[in-house]
């Protein structure tokens, strides 16, 4: 785990902030996920927002295996044969370790995780904002629960489908058909003339 100095005066303030976001009910309900997505030989981390860290960042999923969790569960979403993310050699050089970490966030946004959804690296690697994790892991599962492609395994009450747009298509007799409606619904000017009616600037008689 990357090594931070305490933190003093307001930027404490602001670390203990973001801390409390940091949903420990939410920590359970991603490690039950992430183990079903990635098979029964995934070890559960001990309870805590810092063990959950360590999981993340730098556990393995056993010793059959090369990727960390993170990779894994990416890969996991994807067919046999396609997945982003190829095995990197187990190592504990920071730099390695880091670059997982990377590759998980491409391949997060590739599949569909939106900017706005992804945390930094720093988040998860110094533990800066591991509610910000939380929330692009939430919003993984949501994704893959909303492609239902097959992929996803776990509960689906576990994350909300993401709203979809859905376009309808028209043949050309309902387009002509709207096209005469709204014909209709704006009026006629049949039978009407210009009686009355007063020219500008004219003055106008009053019988």
């Amino acid at each position: 785990m990357a090594n931070r100095g305490p933190s003093y005066g307001l930027s404490r303030e602001v670390q203990e902030k973001i801390e409390q976001k940091y949903d420990p009910d939410l920590e359970q309900r991603l490690v039950d996920w992430m183990v079903a997505q990635c098979g029964g030989n995934v070890e559960r981390p001990q309870a805590g927002r810092e063990n959950f860290q360590k999981w993340l960042m730098d556990g393995t999923v056993s010793v059959t295996t090369d990727n960390n969790i993170l990779c894994r569960l990416i890969n996991s979403l994807y067919p046999r044969g396609k997945e982003p993310i190829k095995k990197i050699p187990e190592t504990q050089m920071a730099f390695k370790q880091m670059e997982k970490i990377s590759q998980f966030l491409q391949a997060a946004e590739a599949y569909g995780v939106t900017t706005t959804d992804i945390f930094q690296t720093v988040d998860l690697w110094e533990g800066k904002d591991m509610a910000a994790v939380q929330r692009t892991l939430m919003a993984l599962g949501s994704v893959a629960v909303t492609k239902d492609d097959g992929h996803y395994r776990g509960d689906r009450d576990w994350f909300h489908r993401k709203a979809q747009g859905y376009r309808r298509e028209f043949s050309q007799e309902q387009l002509r058909q709207g096209q005469s409606l709204i014909g209709l619904q704006m009026g006629s000017n049949r039978g009407a003339s210009q009686a009355g009616m007063t020219g500008y600037g004219m003055h106008r008689q009053i019988m």
